[in-house]
């Protein structure tokens, strides 16, 4: 090649590189193609033309320009890194790793080859060789921020939170003003459990870099997570600004307006979630949509496009670990694994504490608890331990988490956390029972192909609604919920309440969350027909409270007819429904153990027939206390029934005289039936696996 074409060609290289660099594909493309007439043997002027196709969508043509530059330029690290990253774009990382290691060979030490084979093994899940690698492109290149950042990554995937973090103070020692150090230091202090800490690192992160949304999502979650409502309330927002297709700052923002009772554009933002449902947006928080006004088809729509990219990406740790199970003799016993976040003070754990314990005394099971909560020291806790076998995995990554769950040889694992805060999602996916089912957690079907039963019964899941679920559906012949036989302290008067002294209470203890501008308006016209009545609520964060007097008013009630109760140890809680002449519930989404605790606490409560699985949950309730009457059909017969009985005070008293009867001989308070009915329920899932029969519908 002559001086003057060797410099034309270097003129070109330079131009395409500038259009690349500020995606002008289609003038990068055309040009490149051009240049490849007159220099058809140049490797790298092909390689940018095989980028330019990328930035144009037009893969294959790519491929082939990609291809031949490998042909031209063999040694060329950007043309085999360049093909490496399209092996991953395409799910083959152990390809690109090939290929990685191959150009290694050929560049010992190279710190840019490295950190790309880092990158492919992080992707394979191998990330015990990532860390490896990324420590060896470290030392080839220790002034690289990045490279320390893959590092601590790496760690991270470990469950290594100490050497991540120390990584990540590295880089930003390097670079203090590095968005992404930033944001990685949220990741880490986050596992950590750090969440106030993980906020700032993350606000710090989206001070650096405004225009980028994942920021202030994640300082959103932070803030959520440690109660700042309207903080996150109002970060959630800023993302949404940023980015106004994200279904998780949208699912996340209405579910914590509705937290905060602002309900100023209630309606436009269920509009826009219900759109986003049916247009198959990724990301949108499960529990948000269980506020929403929408019909079963569409929730499971919503989960089944919810759980989709998760076992996508779980799909190469899962491959990785390759779990198999092996096959017990006929005689032992079911080894059922019950996995939570609430094995502590909490619903949960005062939900299942009475049947973790009849369960250890019938025997018959097998019975494994896996904490993915840290020990609160509470008295629960120790209650449980003492009861079954409790593994704490809240410090461990989901690989070794599920690693710990297989190698006990569990045959049905329970998730009773669902797709709460603090989902078990990443570990299931992994499958390390060979059954897994969703009880108690999440009220819904969860759309996930790692899911094989939901646990039910006749009256949350009907047969006409079997449809709209994606597991197998378990109905047991009670209600699916166990109650909590927790004693109540002594009631205090009302006057130490904050209560009148005359006058009928009506109480909704569920969450704030849970009131809706239709429920509540529902609420104020029972307070406007009933002289004299109170409505007594759960007191809500960030001037919640206020919001709903100022509603009140709205309604023409008198804001101090509402009256709100403070968090209170739990038997103080139970002591206030000897006060509650009458329990409202909500809908969409009813109450579950909030319901439940009214009635074994002996105070009458009344629902509307839900259309889903969370609201159906306190008819099921009602239903199996033989109190039918207290099930209304639709939203006017609720609210005359409440009207009815509230200017009845002797059918209020009859009603809390039935209640205060069953609890010797209700079924609803029969834990060791349930145990019972739950024990034949295993064990005959477990059965058929064992004989090598798929899941199916079973009524017990």
């Amino acid at each position: 090649m002559t001086p003057n074409a060797r410099a034309d060609l270097e003129a070109l290289l330079q131009r395409l590189a500038y259009l690349l660099q500020r995606t002008a594909s289609g003038e990068a493309e055309a040009l490149a193609a051009k240049g490849r007439k007159e220099f058809p043997l140049s490797g790298e002027l092909a390689r940018l033309h095989g980028i330019a196709l990328l930035q144009l969508g037009h893969r294959r043509e790519a491929l082939t320009a990609l291809h031949r530059a490998a042909e031209l330029a063999p040694a060329s690290l950007e043309v085999q890194c360049n093909l490496a990253n399209l092996a991953l774009e395409d799910g083959r990382p152990e390809a690109a790793i090939e290929r990685l290691q191959a150009t290694l060979g050929r560049a010992p030490g190279h710190p840019g080859v490295l950190q790309a084979l880092g990158v492919a093994q992080m992707v394979a899940a191998r990330h015990g060789e990532a860390r490896d690698t990324f420590a060896q492109a470290v030392r080839a290149a220790p002034q690289h921020p990045g490279l320390r950042l893959n590092q601590a990554e790496a760690e991270l995937e470990l469950g290594a939170t100490a050497q991540a973090l120390a990584h990540v103070r590295e880089a930003l020692a390097l670079a203090p003003h590095l968005a992404a150090a930033h944001d990685l230091l949220g990741h880490v202090l986050h596992a950590q459990g750090h969440l106030s800490e993980a906020a700032q690192a993350w606000l710090e992160a989206e001070r650096l870099a405004p225009g980028e949304p994942r920021y202030a999502f994640q300082a959103a979650r932070m803030l959520e997570a440690s109660g700042e409502l309207a903080r996150a309330a109002a970060a959630y927002a800023r993302t949404l600004q940023n980015a106004p297709g994200s279904g998780p700052a949208l699912s996340r923002l209405a579910s914590t307006r509705r937290r905060l009772a602002d309900w100023r554009e209630q309606d436009k933002l269920t509009a826009r979630l219900r759109e986003a449902v049916e247009a198959g947006l990724h990301g949108i928080v499960p529990f948000a949509l269980l506020l929403e006004p929408f019909d079963r088809a569409l929730q499971r729509k919503a989960m089944e496009t919810f759980a989709r990219p998760i076992e996508q990406q779980l799909s190469p740790a899962r491959r990785q670990l390759r779990f198999s199970w092996r096959q017990p003799a006929p005689a032992e016993p079911i080894r059922v694994g019950l996995l939570s976040d609430g094995f502590g003070e909490h619903p949960t754990g005062r939900t299942v504490a009475g049947l973790v314990e009849a369960l250890a005394t019938a025997g018959g099971l097998e019975l494994h608890l896996f904490a993915t909560c840290a020990d609160d020291g509470g008295p629960l806790r120790r209650r449980l331990a003492a009861a079954a076998p409790l593994h704490v995995l809240d410090a461990l990554p989901p690989p070794q988490a599920a690693g710990r769950i297989h190698a006990l040889g569990v045959e049905v694992l329970v998730d009773l956390t669902g797709y709460g805060l603090h989902t078990n999602a990443d570990l299931l996916a992994l499958r390390p029972a060979p059954l897994q089912m969703n009880w108690l957690g999440y009220p819904g079907t969860t759309g996930a192909p790692w899911i094989d039963y939901l646990l039910a019964d006749t009256v949350v899941l009907p047969p006409s609604h079997r449809a709209d679920y994606s597991e197998k559906v378990l109905r047991l012949p009670r209600c699916f919920l166990p109650v909590a036989c927790v004693a109540p302290a002594p009631p205090p008067a009302r006057s130490a309440c904050g209560l009148p002294e005359t006058g009928v209470v009506f109480g909704c203890f569920s969450d704030v969350r849970k009131l809706d501008p239709a429920t509540f308006a529902r609420f104020m016209l029972i307070l406007r027909e009933v002289s004299g009545s109170v409505l007594w609520l759960r007191a809500g964060p960030d001037g919640a409270d206020e919001r709903l007097r100022a509603a009140a008013a709205e309604h023409q009630v008198a804001p101090e007819r509402l009256l709100f109760l403070p968090q209170l140890q739990h038997e103080e809680y139970l002591a206030r429904y000897a006060l509650v002449d009458l329990f409202l519930d909500t809908l969409p989404c009813s109450a579950r153990t909030t319901a439940a605790d009214a009635l074994w606490a002996g105070c009458p409560v009344l629902t509307t027939t839900g259309d889903t699985f969370a609201g159906r949950v306190c008819a099921s309730l009602l239903h199996h206390a033989h109190m039918p009457e207290l099930v209304a059909e639709e939203a006017d017969g609720f609210v005359a029934t409440a009207v009815r009985l509230g200017r009845d005070p002797a059918a209020l008293a009859d009603l809390r005289g039935r209640l205060a009867g069953m609890r010797g001989r209700s079924p609803l308070f029969d834990m060791s039936a349930f145990a019972g009915d739950f024990r034949r329920a295993m064990q005959s899932i477990g059965t058929r696996r064992r004989m090598g029969r798929p899941p199916i519908d079973l009524d017990f």
